[in-house]
Order: structure tokens, then sequence, then C-alpha cells
């Protein structure tokens, strides 16, 4: 059962979240592996690796060696990947792919934060190409996410510009807290991984969800709310449900999605006629 979020008029205020594995239920990077397979930006060796990763990474086995390791293998991976290619595939895939992984919990603490007045931010490891949709689909009002080097020919140069990871997601937050006007005293943040105990501790009521054995005993220790989150439900599906008006986002989410995933089955198809196997 979610705890009560209060209602707060001014100053500003703002409630940070990561997204895999709190907002969403796998690795929002790692879910697009296949359709990038199916574009044909990848090999079928990569995608048997990065769902490997995948496994690990939700049995909650991806320590900072490991994630960094991660890091370096999907940034050298994407080398070479045209980034228009990426998003396309990204917009065409996306409530097949993420819609049925979001937490309905997740979904209804977002829309109480609305209601609230407070800003709703998503702090993301994952690339911006994938993190951005996925906020607008989940209604947020700003992504802080990882930025990769676009060379002049338009494709990644597998160099990352800016890596939103661990004390730089506090960085972040602090940084929106101060052009924004947040009082972080008065700020919510939450998230599954220890390595988010920077961003966690730089707001006032941080909130530990699904976390890992590093994050539960850190969060006991400093008395943090410990939220489990274990029903990941299509937004189309809980819109009746809702108590409040739902953000544009939400509404688009529902009243696109079958036309996306049409658009989806059209786009792939094309693309396999013209692949050469």
């Amino acid at each position: 059962m979610l705890g009560p979020v209060e209602n707060h008029s001014l100053p500003r205020t703002a409630a940070f979240f990561d997204l895999d594995k709190t907002v969403i239920a796998k690795s929002s990077t790692l879910t697009f592996s296949k359709s990038f397979y199916q574009g044909g930006l990848i090999n079928r060796r990569a995608v048997l690796r990065t769902a490997y990763a995948q496994f690990v990474f939700m049995a909650g086995g991806a320590d900072h060696d490991q994630m960094e390791r991660m890091r370096a293998y999907l940034s050298a991976l994407c080398r070479g990947w045209n980034v228009q290619q990426v998003k396309e595939i990204v917009a065409e895939t996306l409530h097949d792919l993420i819609d049925p992984i979001i937490y309905d919990e997740a979904a209804s603490l977002i829309e109480e934060h609305h209601t609230a007045g407070r800003d709703v931010v998503i702090v993301s490891t994952s690339g911006a190409e994938v993190v951005e949709p996925i906020g607008e689909l989940l209604g947020a009002d700003r992504v802080v996410a990882t930025r990769m080097v676009v060379g002049e020919d338009g494709c990644f140069t597998g160099e990352v510009e800016y890596y939103a990871y661990g004390p730089t997601k506090a960085e972040a937050v602090k940084e929106l807290a101060a052009s924004e006007g947040y009082d972080l005293a008065r700020c919510y943040a939450y998230s599954d991984s220890a390595t988010d105990v920077p961003m966690l501790e730089a707001v006032g009521h941080p909130h530990a969800v699904n976390p890992d054995r590093a994050l539960r005993r850190e969060a006991l220790a400093r008395s943090w709310p410990i939220l489990d989150f274990h029903r990941p439900v299509r937004l189309k599906q809980r819109l009746p449900a809702l108590s409040v008006p739902p953000r544009p986002g939400l509404v688009a989410a529902a009243a696109i999605g079958a036309a996306a995933a049409t658009a989806g089955l059209v786009w792939y198809a094309s693309k396999r006629r013209t692949t050469v196997v």
C-alpha cells in the first residue's frame, strides 16, 4: 500500500524516479535488443548476450563493476548505429515492449505527484533515445538520461558524452533544483539500486523501490520507506480505475497503443522484404 503523497503549493517540488526496475519491470535498453536485431543493428549473438545481461540485471546480481562492463559493452555495440534509425525502431515498438511492463503502482504514484502539483522527472542510466520516449509515454515533465556522442554522419561514435549514473544522477538532481527552483528538502526520489543512494540522499523524501540487497540494508539503516512494486499493467487497462484525470502522456499511451502496434508490424514486414538473409 502506497503512503500518502502530501500536497504542497510553494516552493516548487519534484519527484525523481529511476526507470529500470523502479517504474518498469526490466532494463529499458536491453528490452529493445530483439527489435534492434530485427532492424538489422545487431546480430543473434548480441541478442543472446543482452538476454543474459537482462537476466543478471533482473536477478539483482549486477554490481557496480558488472554495470560498468555492461556500459562498456553497450557503448561499443552501438558504435556506427544510425541515430535516426534507432529512434524509429524505439518509436515503432515502444507501446508493444514498454507499455506491458510499466508497474501499476509506479503509474499511480506518478499521477499522485502530478495531482499534488509536483513535477515528475525520470533519471535513468539508459540512453536518451530510449528514455525520452518512455518519459513522454509516462507523462513525465523532464528526463535525465545518458547521452552518446553522435558523429557528423548521424551515427553513434561509441563514446559517452554524459553518463547518468551514481553520483552524476545526484548532481543532475541538484542542478535541476537550482534551475527550476525545487526545494529538495520537500522533494521525493525513488530507486531500486544502491548505486542511486547519492540521488536518494539529495532529497527529503527518499524511497527504496524493489531494492537490491545493498539498498535494502541502507534503507533499513536510515529508516527510508521500502515500496514493493510487482503489478505490471498496460496503461489502457488501468485508466478506468484512475481516481484522478490522467496526464496527456498516459492518455496518449492508451489511445494510440493499438495503432502503434499495427504500424510496427507493417514496418517490420517491409524491412524483412528488403533484407537479404
